[in-house]
């Protein structure tokens, strides 16, 4: 499903990765681990091109984009449009829900569908319903953020990236900024998604969680990469 094929990634002198080659496989449920700093969450991004890589190449299902060193600053109009098709094909929850406080759980959920990919608004409020049914917030759809726990509004942005139909979910620490008792709700939401064959990468410290749920266990250390079961 997501293929990372020499990828190296640096800050200035920095080097985060260099010439790193990984897999993830479909339908399965992958932890990246290791302390902070150490480039975790600027792989995720760079899997979804929020962060674009130096050189390399990163394949998401059937499609695949890369470039050499120096090309970065001056893609072609093709490999631009390519990386927007693969930007689609994921979806991105951050440590922080990031919604919108004046519009309602449904609203949030729906407005991403209808403005980018213009889909019909009452299909995309069927779709949102279900959608939230699916994370355990069918009774809060028409309240506010602001009257939502910190656990439901993660589940709520788990449902607007659900909401884009992506093949690929990606999470960036998603229960960082969560009460302890609120973080198994988010937990919850993932291993249900593991279960319907979802292909999800997720950055998290939990070791408990990794254990119980993920197929493979991605560890940083001493500048590499390094898997483990």
């Amino acid at each position: 499903m997501v293929k990372i094929e020499a990828v190296t990634k640096s800050f200035g002198a920095h080097t985060l990765f260099k010439d790193l080659t990984l897999e993830f496989p479909r339908g399965r449920l992958t932890v990246i681990m290791g302390p902070s700093g150490c480039g975790k969450s600027t792989l995720l991004r760079c899997i979804n091109f929020l962060e674009l890589f130096d050189n390399g190449k990163i394949s998401i299902g059937d499609l695949s984009v890369g470039w050499q060193e120096g090309e970065v600053a001056r893609l072609s109009g093709d490999k631009r449009v390519i990386l927007q098709k693969m930007r689609l094909k994921t979806g991105m929850v951050f440590q922080s829900f990031n919604l919108f406080p004046h519009l309602t759980v449904l609203e949030n959920v729906t407005l991403a569908p209808t403005q980018v990919k213009k889909m019909n608004p009452r299909e995309a409020s069927l779709m949102g319903k279900h959608i939230l049914q699916r994370v355990g917030l069918a009774q809060k759809m028409d309240v506010y953020p602001s009257k939502l726990s910190g656990g439901q509004q993660q589940r709520v942005a788990i449902a607007r990236s659900l909401a884009m139909q992506p093949e690929v979910m990606l999470y960036d620490e998603p229960t960082s900024q969560l009460d302890p008792q609120l973080v198994d709700e988010v937990f919850s939401v993932m291993r249900e998604l593991d279960h319907e064959g979802m292909t999800q990468i997720v950055v998290t410290h939990h070791e408990q969680f990794a254990r119980e749920t993920a197929c493979r266990v991605l560890r940083f250390t001493d500048g590499t990469f390094k898997w483990s079961t």
